[in-house]
């Protein structure tokens, strides 16, 4: 097994916390910036050679312990006849805001050959990375790829969204993503992925028992149907906003690996999930504070995780959510020297 895993980095007898982040590829970074000159982000992703490079970006220069396939969450919905371009946020062609548009999302092709460029840049990226390293993969959360559908965004209010779990578009656009949805996370686990990340960036938009009533059993069936397709690719899910009784709702799934964003404690959760790793959770606002803020904010933090008794050998480190645009680059190296550095058992 990797690395980020089991077979963590040692020095000196001493185990080190791994620590990637997402949207480490991204443009805050020179690297991605040189790429992007020559190119255009719908390209990037869909070039495989381009999105290897961009992926292999951070990994070189900041030293991440594992790569994620640089990719967007919304070619589902492409792939389902909505359009997409970037201007320069994602924009679709039309929105599923009746029962009746359901009967406009059409495949554009079989999904395993609409997503054969997420296959073949896994290729190229596990040929490319150390072996020291892990390849993570990504999809969207069906929640939240349902909230673009509708809305075009995946924050707010989203009265559109939450009435569709009610009038049918809900489980209309299910029946469709869903088998389509487990392709993708397929074709990524045979081009080499590790381990794929489902990222439910609007799931803390729902309450609590909407939350535990329409979204934990399409969750449930993705994981499931895709753990009998793949049993040794782990399976991280990601969610944003959610609070103890989201989290709570997901015992029983075959997670791997739970991240969270900054609201919720690393320790609590991990109590929660006995047997599982946490990923996270520091705020990535930090990264814009004054480095000896930023540096003093996470040996803080550390301190006090280890204090209250985090299990570092469960703990993948990261931030709560991705790096934001206009970070320091230097401030993303410091921190990934610190962790690697001082965060150790």
């Amino acid at each position: 097994m990797n690395n980020i895993f089991e077979n963590r980095r040692q020095t000196n007898g001493k185990t080190h916390v791994p620590v990637w982040f997402m949207r480490q590829a991204g443009r805050y970074h020179a690297h991605y910036q040189a790429i992007k000159a020559k190119s255009d982000f719908i390209s990037m992703c869909k070039t495989p050679q381009l999105a290897c490079d961009v992926t292999m970006g951070p990994i070189e220069d900041f030293k991440f312990d594992a790569a994620i396939l640089f990719s967007d969450l919304l070619f589902p919905l492409e792939h389902l006849g909505t359009g997409l371009r970037y201007d320069p946020g994602p924009k679709l062609d039309w929105h599923l805001d009746s029962v009746a548009k359901l009967a406009s999302l059409k495949e554009l092709a079989p999904a395993e050959q609409f997503f054969k460029f997420q296959k073949d840049a896994c290729i190229l990226l596990k040929k490319a990375l150390p072996t020291d390293r892990t390849l993570l993969g990504f999809v969207g959360g069906p929640f939240t790829l349902y909230t673009y559908v509708t809305e075009g965004l995946h924050d707010g209010n989203l009265v559109s969204a939450k009435q569709g779990l009610h009038d049918g578009r809900w489980e209309g656009f299910l029946e469709r993503l869903l088998p389509n949805l487990i392709t993708e996370m397929r074709v990524q686990a045979e081009g080499g992925a590790d381990a794929v990340c489902l990222f439910d960036t609007a799931a803390g938009e729902l309450s609590p028992g909407d939350y535990t009533r329409f979204v934990v059993p399409a969750l449930k069936h993705v994981m499931t149907e895709f753990k009998k397709l793949c049993p040794q690719t782990r399976i991280t899910y990601y969610s944003k906003h959610t609070q103890r009784a989201h989290l709570e709702a997901l015992h029983g799934l075959p997670i791997d690996t739970i991240g969270i964003d900054w609201r919720c404690d690393l320790v609590e959760t991990q109590k929660m999930f006995p047997g599982k790793y946490v990923q996270g959770n520091f705020d990535p606002v930090w990264l814009h504070l004054p480095q000896d803020v930023l540096v003093e904010n996470l040996r803080t933090w550390h301190k006090d995780l280890m204090k209250r008794g985090l299990d570092s050998s469960k703990w993948i480190c990261g931030l709560g959510h991705g790096v934001t645009i206009q970070t320091p680059e230097a401030n993303v190296r410091r921190a990934v020297e610190l962790v690697h550095a001082e965060f150790t058992y």
